[in-house]
């Protein structure tokens, strides 16, 4: 949307065209927060754009940019420049996994799981925290996972990836406590998104075949939103999780290994 008429509180969402993110935007508009809503389809969320429009009130940008890519995260910080919007809340939710071999997965979804998940977060999260800092104002909710607490056989590279935001986010979260920004992980567990489908493009694991600890995407977004305006450092959604998140770091490193690969293997 090009005529955006400029608000007191701006909020970036990265994936917002679909599950979690989406999700998200939609409490965030709740809140008076005007958006900027990223992904790669714009549809979508041009879509959402018009229903929070008319539902709230508030006015989105909506910009297709595949963060994935090295002009990603450089297309949306220039066009925040350009629309001098100040950023409130920066929500890094984009990210996609894969499940199966690690050497018979392609090596440029791997490599490009780790430009989404990892470097577009932490590039993001760079160019936006030093004005929420000058501002004395700001939250930062980076959408990890469950995934986070445990190495993950025959998904290595997404497990790996989330135990990155995992640790970056509380890290980020204590070095800028007492300036007015907090940073924090949302760590879910299976959730019903899209994210299964992409996931199990080359390997339906068991993870995704049954219903045990499965969330929805508002539960989960209802959950991350309550955990960044209280300033929490972590948020694990559902009990059941919450103990898995608890148990996983006490649990003998070959026994989480074998409970890992077991439910991310091959069902079939």
């Amino acid at each position: 949307m090009d005529n955006v008429v400029r608000a007191t509180r701006y909020a970036v969402v990265t994936g917002a065209s679909s599950g979690i993110g989406r999700e998200l935007a939609s409490l965030l508009a709740r809140e008076g927060y005007a958006l900027v809503l990223v992904a790669r389809r714009t549809g979508p969320m041009q879509e959402l754009a018009d229903q929070l429009q008319q539902a709230h009130g508030v006015p989105s940008v909506v910009l297709s940019a595949d963060l994935a890519s090295p002009e990603g995260v450089p297309t949306v910080v220039d066009e925040l420049k350009k629309r001098q919007l100040g950023v409130e809340v920066l929500v890094n939710n984009a990210g996609f996994g894969l499940a199966g071999n690690f050497e018979a997965l392609p090596a440029e979804q791997q490599v490009g799981m780790l430009d989404l998940n990892v470097r577009a977060l932490t590039a993001l999260t760079r160019e936006l925290v030093p004005g929420m800092v000058a501002r004395r104002r700001g939250y930062v909710l980076n959408v990890a996972s469950l995934a986070a607490f445990t190495p993950g056989p025959f998904m290595s590279v997404y497990y790996a990836s989330k135990a990155y935001v995992l640790s970056f986010s509380t890290a980020l979260h204590a070095e800028l406590k007492g300036q007015g920004v907090t940073v924090t992980a949302l760590c879910p567990g299976y959730t019903e998104t899209e994210f299964a489908a992409r996931a199990a493009e080359h390997q339906k694991a068991r993870l995704f075949s049954g219903p045990m600890g499965t969330s929805n995407a508002r539960q989960v977004a209802e959950a991350g939103y309550r955990a960044l305006k209280r300033g929490k450092a972590v948020v694990v959604p559902g009990f059941p999780n919450r103990l898995s998140a608890w148990f996983m770091p006490l649990a003998p490193l070959a026994l989480r290994l074998r409970i890992a690969g077991y439910m991310n293997a091959s069902g079939s």
